[in-house]
C-alpha cells in the first residue's frame, strides 16, 4: 500500500464509518501484502469485510444497498467492523470502536458456534499471533513425529518469525505456554468495571443506572445471567414495557439501559422482526444521546439490511 492509497482509505472511512482507523491495521495489511502472508492459508485466515477496501478504497456496494454493511454478519453489534475471517463456523475477526470514531482494540467470535465476543487482543496482528498459536497446541497434541506435522510446525515457526518481526516480538513462547499466559480462555476473566454486562459478551463501555443493576463487564455468571435475560424476552408485553422504559430513561437523560437492553436484543434477535426493530430503536437512541452518530448510523444501516443472504455487498 503507498501513501496516496492509505490516504485513499483512510479518508473513505472517514467519510462513510466516521471512524479513524488505527495504525494496527494498516500493519496487518501490509503484513497480508508481504510474502510471508502466503503462509496465512496455514491458519484459514483470509482478509475479510473491510480489509477488500485496503485493496480497493472506492469499491461500491450494489445497488440499494449501504457499504456499511459489508462483512457484517446478522449478531455484530454496531462497534464491531469485520477486517478478517479465521477457520470455521463463522469466526471472524472485528475493529472494535466504543464510540464509533477510534478503534480501541479487536473482537472475535464465532457466528455459527455459540459463544460470546472475545476481546482480548489489542491489534489484528496480535490476534493473528494467537491463532497461530491456537494452531501450534493442536499440532502438540499430534502424532509430534508424523512427517506432516513436522512440515506444518516448520511452516507455522516461519510465519511466526515473520510475525514476530512486526508485533508481538515481545513474546517468546509458543503453543500452549502462549496461550497459557495470553489466551482469555485460559485465564481468569479480568473485570472491567468501566463496561456494563451485555448478554452478547463483549459488555458496553457506559455510565449510568441498568434496569437489572447490572454487574461490571466479566463479573457476571453469563449463563445465568444469560438464562433470566432470555426468559424476560419471552413475555412480548413484558418486552414492550422494557423498551418504553429504556427509552423514557434515555429521553430523561440516561441512556444506559437503551444501550444495554438494545445490545442484548440485537445479539438475540433470532430472526425475529420485532425484537430487530426494538434492537433499532434503542441502539440508534442511545448512541445519539450519548453523542456516537457514527454507531447510530451503522446500527440503522444494519437493521435495513438484517435479511441479506451474504455478508459481501461490494459490487
Amino acid at each position: 500500500m503507498n501513501p496516496t492509497d492509505r490516504a485513499a482509505v483512510e479518508d473513505r472511512f472517514e467519510r462513510d464509518w466516521g471512524v479513524t482507523l488505527p495504525e494496527s491495521i494498516f500493519r496487518f495489511w501490509e503484513f497480508c501484502a508481504s510474502p510471508a502472508a502466503s503462509s496465512l492459508a496455514e491458519l484459514d485466515i483470509v482478509p475479510a469485510g473491510v480489509s477488500h477496501l485496503s485493496a480497493d478504497p472506492g469499491a461500491a456496494p450494489r445497488d440499494g444497498i449501504d457499504v456499511r454493511v459489508h462483512g457484517r454478519f446478522y449478531c455484530d453489534p454496531p462497534e464491531f467492523m469485520t477486517f478478517m475471517f479465521s477457520g470455521s463456523d463463522g469466526y471472524h475477526h472485528g475493529l472494535w470502536s466504543d464510540d464509533g470514531r477510534t478503534c480501541g482494540g479487536v473482537a472475535s467470535y464465532y457466528t455459527h458456534d455459540g459463544g460470546g465476543i472475545e476481546r482480548s487482543a489489542a491489534t489484528p496482528l496480535e490476534a493473528v499471533r494467537a491463532v497461530l498459536e491456537r494452531h501450534q497446541r493442536d499440532l502438540e497434541d499430534d502424532d509430534p513425529g508424523h512427517s506432516g506435522v513436522v512440515a506444518r510446525l516448520s511452516r507455522l515457526a516461519a510465519l511466526r518469525d515473520a510475525l514476530t518481526g512486526v508485533e508481538t516480538g515481545d513474546r517468546p513462547e509458543t503453543g500452549y505456554a502462549y496461550s497459557r499466559k495470553y489466551d482469555p480462555s485460559f485465564l481468569p476473566p479480568r473485570v472491567d468495571p468501566a463496561r456494563v454486562t451485555t448478554l452478547d459478551g463483549a459488555g458496553a463501555l457506559v455510565d449510568g443506572a441498568t434496569a437489572l443493576g447490572r454487574p461490571p463487564h466479566n463479573r457476571a455468571d453469563m449463563s445465568q445471567f444469560a438464562g433470566y435475560v432470555h426468559a424476560t424476552f419471552e413475555d412480548a408485553a413484558a418486552l414492550e414495557a422494557q423498551v418504553e422504559e429504556a427509552l423514557r430513561r434515555c429521553a430523561a437523560g440516561d441512556p444506559a439501559e437503551a444501550l444495554v437492553l438494545g445490545r442484548d436484543l440485537h445479539w438475540a434477535s433470532g430472526g425475529d422482526p420485532v425484537r430487530e426493530a426494538h434492537a433499532n430503536r434503542l441502539l440508534t437512541a442511545a448512541y445519539r444521546a450519548l453523542d456516537r452518530p457514527a454507531l447510530a448510523g451503522i446500527a440503522d444501516a444494519h437493521h435495513r439490511h438484517r435479511a441479506l443472504s451474504s455478508v459481501h455487498v461490494l459490487a
